[in-house]
């Protein structure tokens, strides 16, 4: 991200706009390189997104909790209103954007109502995607995860982005003027995406660098499910749980990925 982007102190919000046009720029070009995993991206700033929803509703769930909530989750139980909440950001990100792909993030509400709420928004980016977020909001005050998880959609549709990329959410900051507010939210999150992408294409580098040394029957599978999700539990990969413990114990032991609970049992593992 540019410097004068990153240390730009904006006075008026004819600054913020401009600025916010910049840093989406950017991230626009980070994006399309081919060395960023996109997929795992988007997974992370999901989790990053549905954390901070959580805290706007006033519970204690940070990351930790969330991922434990939804990747060890087992058949049957229910993730609680927070791992909802983060369910609900992972389906947004894990297909293009559609009123389908919506309507299977936010089951509550019917398809005619996202259409509609999707269609609201007009003009350059960040101001459709505050339009939206304040129809969705207008219409229904206490959604603010659908709110958040369209106006994501609408900013996604007018980049010419195939699927969202959540960004609004964690940089979004109350008691702001709503456009002014998604501006502000915009620079800060494409900021940080970009760093991100950055971190992960390295990470991801690696992890493709190590995969040759692995003879496990079903590694190349696993390498690629790190490559595309957040976190993942032994017991998810294509592996007998023995197996699958001792191939993430290899992975950490080579740098490619990181344990990251800290607990002796019902570990997750992510690059």
């Amino acid at each position: 991200m540019p410097a004068w982007v990153t240390s730009a102190r904006a006075e008026t919000p004819e600054d913020e706009a401009f600025l916010s046009g910049a840093a989406l720029a950017q991230l626009h070009l980070v994006l399309g390189r081919d060395c960023v995993p996109l997929t795992l991206l988007r997974d992370r700033l999901a989790l990053r997104a549905a954390e901070t929803c959580v805290g706007f509703s006033g519970r204690p769930e940070r990351a930790a909790e969330l991922r434990d909530a939804v990747h060890l989750l087992r058949p049957g139980d229910s993730p609680g209103p927070a791992g909802e909440v983060y369910l609900s950001w992972r389906r947004a990100v894990e297909r293009p954007v559609s009123v389908k792909a919506l309507h299977r993030a936010l089951p509550t509400f019917d398809r005619a109502r996202l259409a509609g709420w999707l269609d609201a928004g007009q003009g350059a980016p960040v101001t459709r995607a505050a339009t939206v977020l304040a129809a969705v909001l207008t219409q229904a005050p206490r959604a603010d995860v659908a709110a958040l998880i369209l106006a994501d959609a609408a900013l996604a549709q007018a980049l010419g982005w195939d699927t969202a990329v959540p960004l609004l959410a964690a940089g979004l900051k109350r008691g702001d003027d709503l456009a002014l507010a998604c501006h502000r939210a915009a620079i800060a999150s494409a900021i940080e995406a970009v760093r991100l992408a950055a971190d992960m294409a390295r990470r991801a580098a690696h992890l493709k660098s190590v995969a040759p040394k692995l003879r496990a029957k079903g590694a190349g599978e696993a390498v690629q499910m790190f490559l595309t999700r957040d976190a993942v539990a032994p017991s998810a990969l294509p592996l007998p749980d023995r197996a699958a413990r001792r191939l993430c114990d290899r992975l950490v032991d080579l740098g490619a990925v990181h344990e990251l609970t800290g607990r002796d049992t019902f570990r997750l593992y992510g690059v």
